[in-house]
């Protein structure tokens, strides 16, 4: 006995250790976000030309028409300072070190530092460039001079005989770039430090000057001019318009985005109206807090580094959804009448109402495990009014509706809606199994994580049961209005055996309904349900098409009685309708040896989904079988993208990345690429998609992030 208890007590501290140690402080990260500064009419049509950073943070826009400076999250004319606003800057430059903004004018140069001092006239037109000294000495260049004014005196240069497409100082020496050669100035003379061919642009790097090319970056010394940096081809654009070094960061601005190298050597893209008001980049600057703003043909844009927590994210998805994604209690994307105008707005239904919703509830449950805060148990329970209205809104017994509405205001599918018995809503049939595995879900974590007295889990029996005994009164069918089976509420052997052992529909139909059972009879102590589960996992192979391994998957046509083909390809729906159901198969098993079994079964698929480093994935795979991956879990929570509107996004003409042959499971590239570079998404997309988006019309809700965040706080991942 004492030796059986001593095990025990083995066995609880090795599971409190490992709970211990898997905990993650949830500590601060730097997150990605775009500010996209409205732009004053006087800019319309007209050319913009520079952007710099002054000392102060005060980022300014040089125009033809004029000077521009940001003010709060908007561009305008600056006009400070009287004497100057109506004058127009040939060229702008920071000074290095004091990096006071000076000014060059057609026929003078000037700086408000220094209570003014620096100044001089010019020869009208002489010059269209320049850069100044920390010292205080002017580098003024144009097509055929090259002069220094220090302030009290001139100095004369030997220009060579090429066009400048920049002039700069690094460390006290200037610099001149023509399309053919980088200059250093040596004396009163321009000297070739390096040749190249067809140079955009340069920056420096520390002891390197690195430059841009049509065919991509590399880095030379400045010492010597000889190559520290090979040819950088593998870049998400190759052709370069401008660069800039960001906290020792190459940054490259390009006509698709512009991109960031990583440490690593990867690349973070920065494309699309996800960051970007126009894809074409024209010029880079920097501010002291390592913010990076991109100067557009026609727009400014902010790329801006916020420290939050993952508290803090999912707090502000919490806000925003409870603002604006709301309808009835389901969780709903918003419809923009006019793209991205946030006045035009609308809540409408989808064809999944049920699924999507069930992530949100999911989310509230858990968070109310957690923190016991009464509001994520209401909220909880406001959805799960939704939930049960889908049955009582239709006259058929015990079959729940896809979704419902007010009459006159479908959205979705408008044929395929009915007009419920008090004739003030409509109702939406061809229920599908993808809305079955919502209930069970939505079942299963109401009971363990909010149903606290005898009539709340009355509440979810009764639901469950309502929607069970309607499936086998039917034949294991969802039947719709018209009397016949919905396309997808199909659980029947016949149907789900008529599927080859090599196309996943026959396992993961074999799977949710008996899940579904399971959880109907820890509902409600019906025999029946039992009964019926063992009899469709022995008399007729459930359980063992559950446990087919998911390598046996593979492409293999099948035509359906409705003519829809499956089974060529991999469905990633599938994947999500399957992880939902492991929570409620694993939790709710009948006995200990199937508990074990369906453990394989979880962490043999989440084996093959690893790759997509879904938070959601590994959470759920956490707390059935176990297995689990730390490092991508935290890396997708951290890179969900705080912008859900879905933006036309194209990755597939990037150069950085390693494209697959074609496979089954569409793999595209041999690396996942960040969440926040990728078309905006639920769960039950391909994570490998390159390209996609509705080019705004659409904003997605947050609970694809509030769901893994709070089982992560659940199960202990996260503090």
């Amino acid at each position: 006995m004492w030796k059986s208890f001593s095990v025990c007590l083995l066995f609880l501290f090795s599971v409190l250790v490992s709970s211990v140690a898997f905990a993650e402080p949830d500590t601060l990260f730097k997150q990605a976000i775009s500010v996209k500064y409205e732009m004053p009419e006087s800019l319309q049509g007209i050319t913009l030309k520079k952007t710099v950073t002054d000392y102060n943070d005060i980022v300014y826009v040089l125009a033809e028409n004029g000077l521009y400076k940001v003010f709060d999250k908007q561009v305008a004319k600056d006009i400070r300072y009287t004497p100057l606003a109506k004058k127009i800057p040939v060229d702008i430059a920071v000074q290095e070190g004091a990096k006071h903004l000076y000014y060059l004018y057609e026929d003078e140069v000037l700086t408000n530092g220094y209570a003014g001092v620096p100044f001089s006239k010019l020869p009208k037109g002489k010059y269209s460039m320049l850069a100044v000294a920390a010292n205080g000495n002017i580098l003024l260049t144009g097509k055929d001079a090259a002069d220094i004014f220090t302030g009290d005196k001139w100095i004369h240069l030997t220009k060579p005989n090429v066009d400048f497409l920049l002039v700069t100082i690094n460390d006290g020496v200037f610099y001149a770039l023509s399309k053919q050669a980088v200059y250093k100035l040596d004396g009163n003379n321009f000297k070739v430090l390096h040749k190249g061919n067809d140079l955009h642009s340069m920056s420096f790097k520390k002891d390197e000057i690195i430059l841009a090319t049509s065919q991509g970056y590399y880095g030379i010394s400045n010492k010597n001019g000889d190559t520290s940096l090979t040819l950088q081809t593998k870049v998400p654009v190759e052709n370069i318009n401008c660069l800039s070094t960001v906290n020792n960061t190459i940054w490259a601005g390009t006509n698709e985005g512009a991109y960031m190298r990583q440490p690593e050597g990867s690349y973070h893209y920065y494309a699309s109206k996800r960051w970007l008001n126009e894809d074409k980049v024209i010029g880079i600057t920097s501010d002291s807090k390592g913010n990076v703003y991109l100067l557009t043909p026609t727009g400014l844009n902010k790329i801006e580094f916020i420290s939050q927590t993952l508290a803090e994210k999912a707090k502000y998805f919490q806000d925003d959804i409870r603002q604006r994604h709301i309808r009835y209690g389901f969780i709903s994307n918003i419809t923009f009448t006019v793209p991205v105008d946030i006045t035009t707005s609308q809540l409408t239904d989808t064809d999944n109402d049920g699924l999507w919703s069930s992530f949100y509830l999911g989310s509230q449950a858990f968070c109310y495990a957690v923190t016991k805060d009464t509001l994520a148990k209401r909220y909880a329970w406001e959805a799960f009014e939704a939930f049960e209205r889908l049955i009582s809104i239709n006259p058929l017994k015990g079959f729940p509706a896809r979704t419902f509405e007010r009459i006159g205001f479908k959205h979705s599918d408008p044929e395929r809606w009915h007009e419920s018995p008090n004739g003030q809503w409509e109702w939406k049939g061809t229920t599908s199994s993808d809305e079955f595995v919502a209930y069970i879900w939505v079942a299963a974590v109401m009971n363990e994580m909010t149903a606290e007295t005898a009539a709340e889990k009355k509440r979810v029996a009764n639901f469950m049961d309502k929607i069970l005994t309607h499936i086998i009164d039917n034949n294991y069918y969802f039947i719709d209005a018209d009397g016949k089976p919905t396309m997808w509420g199909k659980w029947n052997p016949e149907y789900i055996n008529s599927f080859p052992s090599t196309v996943g529909d026959r396992k993961l139909g074999s799977t949710t309904i008996i899940a579904g059972l399971q959880l109907g009879y820890a509902l409600t102590g019906k025999e029946l349900y039992k009964k019926e589960a063992l009899r469709l996992m022995n008399d007729h192979g459930y359980l063992k098409n559950i446990l087919v391994p998911c390598e046996n998957l593979k492409p293999t046509k099948v035509v359906l009685s409705e003519g829809v083909v499956v089974g060529e390809d991999w469905n990633h729906s599938d994947d999500e309708m399957a992880f939902l159901t492991y929570w409620v198969l694993y939790n709710y098993a009948f006995n200990d040896q199937l508990k074990k079994q369906y453990a394989d079964v979880i962490r043999d698929h989440w084996q093959i989904e690893k790759p997509e480093r879904n938070a959601l994935w590994n959470l759920i795979s956490l707390g059935t079988s176990g297995a689990f991956d730390k490092e991508s879990t935290l890396w997708h929570l951290r890179g969900f993208p705080m912008d859900l509107i879905r933006w036309n996004i194209k990755n597939s003409h990037r150069k950085d990345i390693v494209l697959l042959p074609p496979n089954f499971r569409e793999q595209r590239t041999k690396e996942l690429l960040p969440p926040d570079e990728v078309p905006m998404h639920r769960h039950n997309t391909n994570a490998f998609i390159l390209d996609g988006g509705d080019g705004g019309k659409e904003e997605l809700a947050g609970d694809e992030y509030l769901l893994p965040y709070w089982m992560a706080r659940y199960l202990k991942v996260l503090e």
